[in-house]
């Protein structure tokens, strides 16, 4: 089968350290163009909008989009109705509406979209899943806090209405906690602080629960320096279960069980192209459900103005 002919839209951060490495690895692509404002991809056409490049390059089977979420259900929907699959950047879109519009949209053109959670697949999550289901669960903490002047320098757009400030690390925990999980959960309380300057949260603590009371709760915060924390904390009656860095490690008891390289975007765009040859979609948003359920939830609480 002849390689996928794709295109890259919105050329940033994330664009140069994770996508064009692993579509330049996948011998199943072939990245035939790129479009974005202010960003360009050396050896390929390169234009300033999805329809110009789309008009331009009518050969392009899949785009992968990567602006800002509040911009992304636009260039979708360009994207579908020319016929193309499209990979859309995690967050999938700014509300939950949006995205299941984009799934009914691409299941009535027979096109795959996949709702792409980078998360997920680090190396240790699967061992954690596995974990998880061999035994019975008692609590859950997850420890989610970064640098925001490190990993998003002078990006505007997070702090805008629809950005999802804090919660754009925190989707990317939630994303893991949906899939190791054995049951469902829900948010039952959480409290959200806005700088006074900002429209999105620069911090979230969030109470979840399930069927069976778990006891869960989640702590984001976008001020910590030094170093990042990304753990996700089980107690489980097999031990106490953590998953450390983002994905990348987990231990049980303090025994390190599990480790590999990272991998994450390079599996995205092979499941990308598994959907793409088998005519499917690949469309959860319980992450983005529960960042949601957060803000209709959650107390607003107003802290010091942040400036980058």
């Amino acid at each position: 089968m002849s390689p996928i002919r794709i295109a890259i839209v919105g050329v940033g951060k994330i664009v140069r350290d994770q996508h064009l490495p692993a579509l330049a690895a996948n011998s199943d692509y072939a990245l035939t163009a790129a479009a974005s404002r202010n960003g360009v991809v050396d050896g390929i056409p390169n234009f300033k909008s999805i329809e110009e490049m789309l008009s331009a390059v009518p050969e392009i089977e899949a785009v992968s989009l990567c602006m800002p979420p509040q911009f992304r259900y636009e260039a979708a929907v360009t994207a579908l109705k020319a016929g193309k699959h499209v990979f859309l950047e995690k967050p999938p879109g700014a509300t939950l509406s949006e995205v299941e519009d984009l799934a009914a949209l691409a299941a009535s053109k027979g096109l795959s979209l996949l709702a792409s959670w980078h998360s997920r697949y680090a190396p240790a999550v699967e061992a954690a899943k596995a974990f998880l289901a061999g035994t019975t669960l008692e609590s859950v903490q997850v420890i989610w806090k970064e640098d925001v002047r490190h990993w998003h320098p002078n990006q505007a757009w997070i702090w805008e209405a629809g950005g999802l400030g804090v919660f754009d690390p925190g989707i990317n925990a939630l994303s893991i906690v949906t899939h190791i999980l054995p049951r469902p959960v829900f948010v039952t309380a959480a409290t959200l602080e806005f700088p006074d300057n900002r429209d999105a949260p620069i911090a979230a603590s969030i109470i979840f629960s399930d069927s069976e009371k778990l006891a869960l709760s989640a702590e984001f915060d976008w001020r910590q320096t030094g170093k990042q924390s990304w753990d996700i904390v089980a107690k489980t009656a097999a031990g106490t279960m953590v998953l450390s860095e983002g994905g990348a490690k987990l231990s049980i008891d303090g025994a390190l069980v599990h480790e590999e390289p990272e991998r994450e975007y390079p599996a995205l765009y092979a499941r990308f192209a598994e959907i793409v040859k088998s005519g499917r979609s690949d469309v959860d948003l319980a992450p983005l459900r529960h960042v949601a359920d957060a803000f209709m939830l959650g107390k607003r609480k107003v802290v010091e103005a942040f400036y980058d």
